[in-house]
């Protein structure tokens, strides 16, 4: 069976295989090299100086990573404006609202990209705001957010951001050294292709020093402070671990995340131009989207129940919309072990299914 969810994903042999390895107990010596090389690799993905950035690992989904980055890094006296374009921008501001954290919004349909001028505006007219977060890929439809744009909106006014890169991170250009990304939430069973059950930070030293001390168990500084002493305050989930520091190794083997990046580029293109092929359309233009998912219409006449579960009997998982585009549309990601003969096979499914 094919994952063409957007996470957890398909695994390779090498990294299932990683998950067979001896039981660790996570006081040992032998655990602590393993989460210092987890650290390390993460820190080196995108070229970071560690003495700069730090790694924070911790057991949990993608949005323990965004939750414990949101709880820390805006300051109790800080104020938080979160640019929302689907679920996840939204699922920040449940978060800000549960832990009480000032903040404000700037909404949008899910179908829209970020209006820098009414983010401008918003931060202009609020001198308060110390922090603004934003998703990197919003998989709601696929669209990649312009992180670059945001940051000069956000740099001009002394702005920093927070970012959930939790379907970004590792396939995805992110430009840490521009000077306003305070941290960055993501997880390892996405593009980083390992399994669920650990996630990470990647978070500005500086940013720490001054973190909030809202969260227990999700405590950014102290999660950090410990792993720095080669320790961690809980258990954490060891298997998970093994995978993510395989697939981080697995990940370098091949290039890195830019050789990454031109991967799912093609099979995303080979999908779209496929499904394009057969009257299926892309609900987004090519250039607005990740290369890690694309969101497309439904064919006339078939209801997502009927193409989800005709292609499960073929061998491939797809995804739904979400809320009310449940009904409108499905999604489809080419993140984990899936190539171009896979694409392929996908397509020859449509075409049994159109016929």
């Amino acid at each position: 069976m094919l994952l063409m969810n957007p996470g957890p994903v398909t695994l390779t042999e090498r990294v299932r295989n990683s998950l067979l390895q001896t039981d660790l107990c996570h006081r040992e010596s032998e655990f602590f090299d393993l989460q210092d090389e987890t650290r390390a690799r993460l820190v080196k993905l995108y070229d970071l100086d560690p003495a700069q950035w730090s790694a924070v690992l911790m057991t949990g989904s993608g949005t323990a990573a965004v939750e414990s980055m949101i709880a820390a890094l805006v300051p109790e006296d800080g104020k938080l404006l979160i640019v929302e374009n689907g679920v996840y921008g939204e699922r920040i501001t449940q978060i800000a609202t549960q832990y009480r954290i000032a903040h404000s919004i700037v909404k949008h349909e899910w179908m829209q990209a970020p209006d820098l001028s009414r983010i401008a505006a918003a931060l202009d007219a609020d001198t308060s705001i110390t922090h603004v977060a934003v998703i990197h890929h919003e998989t709601t439809t696929g669209r990649l957010n312009d992180l670059k744009a945001l940051a000069e909106v956000c740099r001009a006014r002394n702005v920093e951001m927070l970012v959930d890169g939790v379907s970004s991170f590792g396939a995805e250009e992110i430009d840490f050294a521009e000077g306003t990304i305070a941290a960055v939430a993501a997880t390892a069973n996405k593009c980083l292709h390992g399994v669920p059950g650990a996630a990470f930070v990647i978070v500005r030293r500086d940013a720490l020093a001054s973190a909030a001390s809202r969260t227990y168990y999700l405590g950014l500084a102290r999660l950090a402070s410990l792993q720095d002493q080669r320790n961690t305050p809980f258990t954490p989930s060891v298997h998970a671990y093994y995978a993510l520091v395989e697939a981080l190794r697995e990940l370098d083997d091949e290039g890195g995340w830019k050789t990454r990046h031109g991967r799912y580029a093609a099979l995303a293109e080979q999908a779209r131009a496929g499904l394009a092929a057969r009257g299926i359309d892309s609900v987004l233009p090519p250039q607005e989207c990740s290369v890690v998912l694309r969101a497309y219409r439904l064919p006339k006449g078939i209801a997502y129940e009927q193409l989800h579960d005709a292609l499960k009997a073929r061998g491939f998982v797809i995804y739904a919309g979400q809320g009310g585009l449940s009904k409108e549309l499905f999604r489809i990601s080419t993140m984990g072990a899936i190539h171009a003969p896979d694409i392929e096979r996908l397509l020859a499914s449509f075409d049994e299914l159109m016929r």
